[in-house]
């Protein structure tokens, strides 16, 4: 698979962010005095907008942007700081920004996408970071893909692919008719990843470069 743009995830894909977005959430739950979430409940938050993942406890429209922000309060003092690195993801992305541009989509905000990067020195290997806005109007994986190709001023889809570990990524690789690959040691499974249409699957995340190579 022979691309010019790649564009990756950043959760379950670049870091395994579980912990401090786990502890976020349910900081968040217990403001709301509602009880703490089970960790099969709480897996299912990494992928869609914060929003999308609190509406389907029931919370009406008003109670998950309530949420978001206690989530936001504790997350940005915190959680941010509490994930690990794949590895052998920096030396992937190292070895593609060599000879291609290599752009950051994600469903988290880009103010704490940069702020991660920044911290790990991984911005070096980016062209662009681009996410959800704080507002919430850019939050759902296909916007977030289309924002960055007209950013980025890129027009040809059939150099772009889209890498990530969720059926998010997935979808919206494909609503903007771009190809995608699945990755296995992130979030999302097998089954998850090829129901939603992935053109190849990553098992470790050294395969991504026998993929892209």
């Amino acid at each position: 698979m022979k691309k010019s743009y790649i564009l990756f995830d950043l959760d379950g894909t670049i870091i395994e962010p579980s912990q401090g977005i786990f502890q976020s959430i349910n900081y968040a739950m217990k403001k709301m005095n509602r009880p703490e979430l089970s960790l099969s409940v709480l897996k299912t938050f990494i992928g869609p907008p914060l929003e999308d993942s609190f509406r389907s406890l029931g919370m009406t429209a008003e109670e998950a942007k309530d949420a978001i922000f206690y989530y936001r309060e504790f997350y940005q003092e915190t959680g941010i700081h509490l994930f690990t690195v794949y590895e052998e993801i920096e030396m992937v992305l190292k070895t593609l920004s060599q000879e291609k541009q290599i752009y950051l989509a994600t469903s988290k905000p880009e103010v704490f996408a940069e702020i991660i990067l920044k911290k790990l020195n991984f911005h070096q290997y980016f062209s662009g970071i681009y996410g959800a806005n704080l507002e919430g109007t850019r939050s759902h994986k296909a916007d977030v893909i289309r924002y960055v190709m007209e950013q980025a001023t890129i027009s040809a889809v059939d150099q772009v692919v889209m890498i990530g570990d969720r059926k998010h990524d997935i979808i919206g690789a494909n609503k903007n008719n771009i190809e995608s690959i699945g990755v296995l040691y992130g979030f999302g499974d097998k089954k998850e990843l090829e129901d939603a249409g992935a053109t190849k699957i990553a098992t470790e995340v050294s395969d991504l470069l026998v993929i892209l190579n």
